[in-house]
């Protein structure tokens, strides 16, 4: 058992102020000399990396979709570990999951972990009706400990006091905070939640959040209620996949720029457990020299906000191409699968030119194209994933391919749950190159890293034979 003083921050719904509250929370301890953990539930990057960058730490993803509940324990528990203090963030509403039963919710996970849930209300508009939504709440799951409720959005001291008589009134609950209704350009948002720390004043986004909570909000409180977290005992599981150990001494490139930087934690840690060094590789720069690589990592990003630059960047896409033509493995995750198409059109009908490795223009459009969970099944061989393997993952783009040779594509997953490139299908391949929409958590497929690596040291292998090329990889 392990005293883990931890909290999780919940709304009704998207919108409410979860993301602000958490980011105050966390700098604010920072700034008084507390190690925070942070936590993001669900599938998300953006708000994983503010996160991250108010406490000081990389955040971790927490996903009920991708791992079975003893494996989340576990990670969160080892996470969670030698920190003075565990701030979680929700998504969507406090009970809302995949299904009727609320599976995946936030709720879940706070059941899960004994998590003390702190609810952030957006009372516009709102009085009395306050006290039986939060008693509604409180009551609606057993062993869900709503520990406290911070008022959003207030109209003025009259509504503030209003709203707080009516829940002692008529609940258990405790006011932990009012705030009163903040500039919603405070972090601005773009399609995808979030703008990137990368693009906007993050550091002045964050210290005013945490002046803000300063002012209207039961700090003290707050903690008090994390600490008040029951002691926790974490599942005996292996969180991580023995691997065969080799001797192969391979590297993979991960591009990490502001084009493409979505990369959950343990994806590479996966790959690094799995025997690669990782050498960060930028597709912007003109005169960056690459080291050499036997393996290319292009995750998740903004492609389409750094269009200009990346087309401009010839040398590296010709660098890239040639690579891909010499068998190198690549997997590429959206932004990735993007950069490697032939070309990007914006939503200002703004046209790059792009690697032009598979014969696909993307456009933007101004609503999603996919988005949620997705499961796949593996109908082609490539160097990643086992011909009839099934696994989970996820999409969230505004983006759509357009084919330039009909609909003869070397199409690799078939999905039983998503968008993907179309037709539930997803994943492009060609030699040693697999590109898709999804986006896989490394703990959720345990097979993609071990086989990542052994294609790079096949890769690798192949050349130091003299051999011009590597042939087309299997998992076998």
């Amino acid at each position: 058992m392990s005293h883990l003083p931890r909290l999780i921050v919940s709304a009704l719904s998207g919108g409410a102020g979860k993301t602000i509250l958490s980011l105050g929370l966390a700098r604010h301890w920072l700034r008084n000399g507390l190690s925070v953990k942070p936590f993001k539930k669900g599938p998300d990057y953006i708000d994983a990396v503010w996160l991250g960058r108010a406490a000081g730490q990389t955040a971790t993803n927490l996903d009920p979709f991708f791992m079975r509940d003893q494996a989340l324990a576990r990670l969160f528990a080892e996470q969670a570990r030698g920190h003075d203090f565990s701030l979680l963030e929700g998504n969507r509403g406090l009970f809302d999951g995949k299904d009727i039963s609320g599976s995946c919710s936030t709720s879940h996970l706070a059941r899960l972990l004994q998590c003390p849930v702190l609810l952030i209300l957006d009372c516009s508009k709102m009085t009395r009706t306050v006290a039986p939504i939060v008693q509604g709440c409180s009551l609606f799951e057993k062993d869900l400990i709503l520990g406290g409720v911070i008022l959003n959005r207030t109209a003025g001291s009259r509504h503030r006091k209003i709203l707080r008589n009516c829940l002692e009134e008529y609940t258990d609950v405790p006011v932990l905070g009012a705030l009163p209704k903040l500039d919603d350009t405070l972090i601005p948002e773009r399609y995808m939640g979030l703008v990137s720390d990368r693009e906007f004043g993050a550091e002045e986004a964050i210290e005013e959040s945490a002046r803000i909570l300063g002012d209207w909000v039961d700090l003290e409180g707050i903690l008090r209620l994390g600490r008040s977290a029951p002691d926790f005992r974490a599942p005996e599981t292996n969180l991580w996949p023995r691997v065969q150990q080799t001797s192969r001494d391979v590297s993979i490139g991960v591009v990490k720029d502001a084009s493409l930087w979505f990369y959950y934690p343990e994806n590479l840690e996966a790959l690094e457990r799995a025997g690669a060094r990782l050498a960060e590789v930028s597709l912007l720069d003109p005169d960056a020299k690459w080291p050499e690589i036997h393996g290319l990592y292009l995750g998740g990003g903004f492609p389409e906000i750094q269009a200009e630059r990346l087309a401009a960047n010839t040398g590296i896409k010709e660098h890239i191409r040639a690579l891909a033509e010499k068998g190198l493995p690549i997997y590429a995750e959206c932004g990735g699968l993007m950069y490697l198409c032939s070309r990007l059109t914006t939503q200002e009908d703004a046209a790059y030119e792009m690697v032009d490795l598979f014969p696909l223009n993307t456009g933007l459009s101004a609503k999603p194209q996919g988005h949620g969970y997705t499961l796949c099944t593996v109908q082609r061989s490539n160097p990643f994933f086992a011909v009839g393997e099934e696994f989970t993952g996820h999409e969230f783009h505004y983006s759509r391919c357009y084919s330039l040779q009909g609909d003869a594509l070397p199409f690799c997953l078939q999905m039983s749950r998503g968008t993907g490139l179309g037709g539930g299908t997803d994943g492009l391949l060609y030699k040693n190159t697999l590109a898709c929409y999804n986006h896989i958590h490394a703990l959720g497929v345990p097979t993609w890293a071990e086989n990542f690596v052994r294609a790079a040291g096949m890769y690798k292998d192949a050349l130091s034979r003299g051999e011009p090329s590597c042939p087309q990889i299997s998992v076998p």
